[in-house]
């Protein structure tokens, strides 16, 4: 066999591109402040800890927005930016106006901006928050290697374009979660993250008034469920502020709820349903169903690395944000 050989200049250059790609990975690492901010992932902990127990809600609510932050340019703290007179950021957007936990990151940011000025991301935060706060709820860990830099660019057209819909199906949800690097194994696992947390009727109200626009219901959604939900929750169609669990009877615990409900028809959302419209997937459920609930937060951790890895800014991308709704001046 010929081996061609590379010349000065080339072989220069390759070794500039793996350069190049050792130094980009290397940046996003375990205990990436270990130097430059020794106690930021404790004052995060701490921070948690004090204040999670006492709104136990939240919790689900901080990890969403680490989903919806990922989905839309990757994890870099585009969600938290203000709009301007010029910019309508994602916070606009449709999928966004129900997030909620903007408080808890700016109380956080200001502590450690107090411990070291521009040093801890905005995204970074995001990142250790959804982790420690499922913690705390008795969820699982998972590692959360830092060095996150934050975005300077954030549009609501953007946020509508990435992130998954509840009325997406199977073929809609593949994708969005292909284009971020996620496979069906991902998509069931961090679907479980609706394990706890809570959902507004108008996210899933046309599954029991208006599924094909003739007043009719989803034939997918368990009927008995369908109508506890019309009688006690959402009492008519146009309810846009009652809140219902999206795992009945144990949504403050991370535990395999929301997957029995899943094959019992009860998913809330359309995307939930859909998960069992795919042989596969539906055996992939079954599988987690009877298995100890430790491989399913094991292996719900594991995907949890995966997302908070996407399209991460770091080096000299981006910057350090003083205040997490704007950009620095």
């Amino acid at each position: 066999m010929r081996i061609k050989m590379v010349s000065i200049e080339g072989f220069m250059i390759i070794c500039a591109l793996l350069g190049l790609f050792t130094r980009v990975s290397a940046d996003l690492k375990l205990g990436f402040y270990d130097e430059s901010c020794p106690k930021a992932e404790k004052i995060v902990s701490d921070y948690v800890k004090k204040h999670i127990p006492n709104a136990p809600s939240l919790a689900a609510a901080l990890l969403r927005m680490h989903f919806h932050d990922c989905f839309v340019s990757g994890c870099d703290a585009s969600v938290l930016l203000d709009s301007t007179s010029k910019n309508q950021t994602e916070k606009t957007s449709g999928p966004n106006l129900t997030l909620r936990g903007f408080g808890f990151i700016d109380g956080l940011k200001s502590l450690l901006e107090k411990e070291c000025p521009g040093v801890v991301s905005c995204a970074d935060i995001i990142s250790l928050v959804a982790r420690d706060s499922v913690v705390v709820t008795g969820g699982p860990f998972w590692y959360v290697p830092t060095g996150r830099r934050d975005g300077l660019l954030s549009r609501s057209s953007e946020a509508l374009a990435n992130i998954p819909f509840p009325t997406f199906n199977f073929s809609a949800l593949t994708k969005a979660f292909a284009s971020k690097g996620l496979n069906v194994t991902d998509l069931i696992l961090l679907s479980g993250a609706h394990t706890i947390g809570v959902s507004h009727c108008s996210s899933f109200s046309n599954r029991l008034y208006n599924f094909t626009g003739k007043g009719d219901e989803d034939p997918a959604l368990d009927k008995f469920y369908a109508a506890n939900l019309k009688k006690f929750k959402c009492k008519n169609p146009n309810d846009n502020t009652t809140i219902v669990e999206m795992d009945p009877g144990s949504f403050r615990t991370f535990d395999l709820g929301y997957y029995k409900l899943l094959l019992k028809r009860r998913g809330l959302f359309q995307s939930d349903a859909a998960l069992t419209s795919d042989p596969s997937a539906k055996a992939a459920i079954r599988k987690l169903l009877d298995s100890p609930v430790e491989v399913f937060l094991k292996d719900f951790a594991l995907s949890m690395e995966k997302m908070g890895r996407i399209q991460v800014k770091t080096g000299s991308a981006g910057e350090i944000r003083k205040h997490c709704a704007v950009v620095n001046s």
